[in-house]
């Protein structure tokens, strides 16, 4: 919120919205906010939270890098947030999506898992931050056994997934490639989740180090508009 300001009134897009907590919040602060995701049980659970919740939230079923055809028009905000990088094999496929999504003088807010974090062996427990994974993008996605952490409690095997790492220098890159200039780029110590077995979490739900929180940054978020 303090990012963005005042959104009442403004048109807003949400992509990789996933089933539409953050799309909803949104709305419920005054924005005419869509949520785009490729999800077809997602899309449908973010539409039955949005009339559960008495919101007029549009959400629309689109694959990411198709979605300026599927939706048509531009906006005064795009935003994405939370872990949802790692799951697209082309940065400047994305980028150039922000940017014809965007209006001209409009702004893209995006707060995402530092590209740091995910180069870490994370299920390390003693304590110790090793680099043993990708850093940059890479023509072949990464292969994980396990189900990701917020798809954990579904039943039967875990199914593998598989995400794609992008440099900071990269996603800023791109973006800049895409026509938009970066108002700020800020990088955290904190984190939505508890990425490594040993983080803690602090009174405002924040997830962090345990000690010396400024050996490692574990989110960044970046302001940009479009002239």
């Amino acid at each position: 919120r303090p990012a963005l300001g005042e959104v009442k009134g403004k048109r807003l897009v949400h992509l990789q919205c996933h089933f539409g907590l953050d799309t909803i919040a949104w709305a419920r602060l005054g924005a005419a906010a869509t949520g785009v995701d490729f999800a077809p049980r997602a899309i449908a659970a973010a539409r039955d939270l949005a009339g559960r919740a008495g919101l007029p939230v549009r959400f629309v079923e689109a694959e990411l890098y198709a979605a300026p055809e599927v939706i048509g028009e531009q906006f005064d905000i795009v935003y994405t947030s939370g872990s949802a990088l790692c799951w697209l094999p082309d940065i400047r496929g994305w980028a150039a999506v922000v940017g014809r999504l965007l209006e001209p003088g409009g702004i893209f807010y995006i707060r995402e898992a530092h590209p740091v974090l995910w180069s870490l062996e994370d299920e390390r427990t003693d304590r110790q931050l090793v680099i043993g994974l990708a850093y940059f993008e890479t023509a072949s996605p990464q292969r994980w056994a396990g189900a990701p952490a917020w798809d954990q409690a579904r039943a039967g095997p875990a199914r593998p997934h598989y995400v794609w790492q992008h440099g900071l220098g990269e996603v800023v890159t791109s973006l800049i490639e895409a026509g938009l200039t970066i108002q700020w780029l800020r990088e955290h110590r904190t984190c939505l989740w508890q990425a490594l077995p040993f983080m803690v979490q602090d009174e405002a739900g924040w997830w962090r180090l345990p000690e010396r929180s400024e050996r490692l940054p574990l989110m960044y978020s970046i302001r940009a508009c479009k002239s």
